[in-house]
């Protein structure tokens, strides 16, 4: 998946002439503003276009949940007519994207009595996916998701519902929310629709993800060891600074698995922690599970 810098590579596939038009209208705006600010941001240019016209800040929007969605679009023609849709997340045909197999193994490696909890800012699916609904819940055990199980397999009949262990708490939303609730695949993700916090300085959640941020606030608070993977601990994220270190006084010990570790940012928050690096790669594979299963960990 792309991260910031990434986001505005334009890497999907247009589908139909109305996706085709948002494309130029998001490419046109990012040009003029690249040419304004050479040495801008990815988070300031988001910043910028959501004071744009409503027509391009709506595209704007459209196009970072949808680059985010791309990777996981099932497309087929079927009966008589192309179709497309984002993956359910027990859907056996995820397994077709490149990488995830990987990031099940990786997460299920460590599911069972020392995992505390999961926190993620991505607005992607892998989390769900790696775990499938048997897996993981957002907070409440045995909550009902709207839509379909497993396609093609699937059946309106039964509900499908979260029963796993695991709590996620995706404090930036989801491609699979809107306002009104949580969904089986990330269709919203599609439409441009999704209940997300856009990635821009200084972003504030909605009251819509008031709840999530609680169950974010309740796991850092019954933990401490965290591990961290590729968080940057920016000083313009004031409210995830603000909750880590206000939730977080218990940790004693952080891993960061990351190409550049920001430990003294990690410092600054939480002064008396112990805190190790490694790579995202497979010379960090080793010293994650022997981190991890070294004291009581999260």
């Amino acid at each position: 998946m792309p991260v910031a810098t990434q986001l505005f590579d334009f890497d999907i596939e247009p589908w139909g002439p109305r996706e085709s038009s948002k494309l130029e209208v998001i490419k046109s705006v990012k040009d003029a503003w690249d040419v304004m600010h050479p040495n801008g941001l990815t988070e300031q240019f988001i910043a910028d276009a959501l004071n744009f016209d409503e027509r391009s800040k709506r595209a704007v929007l459209w196009y970072i949940v949808r680059r985010l969605s791309d990777p996981f679009i099932w497309k087929e023609f079927y009966p008589q007519k192309r179709r497309r849709h984002v993956f359910m997340i027990d859907e056996h045909r995820r397994f077709c994207v490149p990488g995830l197999v990987k990031a099940q193994n990786f997460i299920q490696r460590f599911c069972g009595p020392l995992l505390g909890g999961i926190i993620t800012t991505n607005y992607d699916l892998i989390v769900e996916y790696a775990l499938g609904t048997k897996g993981f819940n957002y907070g409440v055990r045995n909550q009902t998701l709207i839509g379909r199980g497993p396609y093609p397999v699937s059946q309106w009949r039964n509900p499908v519902t979260l029963k796993g262990d695991v709590s996620l708490a995706k404090i930036h939303g989801s491609i699979s929310w809107d306002e009104n609730a949580c969904y089986t695949d990330g269709r919203r993700g599609l439409t441009g629709h999704a209940l997300i916090v856009a990635p821009t300085p200084e972003k504030c959640p909605p009251q819509p993800l008031k709840d999530v941020w609680d169950l974010a606030e309740r796991i850092l608070q019954r933990i401490n060891r965290l591990i961290v993977f590729g968080f940057a601990f920016n000083p313009y994220d004031l409210a995830v600074s603000k909750l880590l270190k206000r939730a977080g006084s218990n940790i004693e010990s952080v891993l960061l698995v990351d190409l550049e570790p920001r430990i003294e940012r990690v410092q600054q928050l939480w002064p008396n922690v112990t805190i190790k690096s490694c790579q995202p790669s497979a010379e960090g594979d080793m010293p994650i599970p022997k981190w991890f299963v070294s004291k009581r960990s999260t």
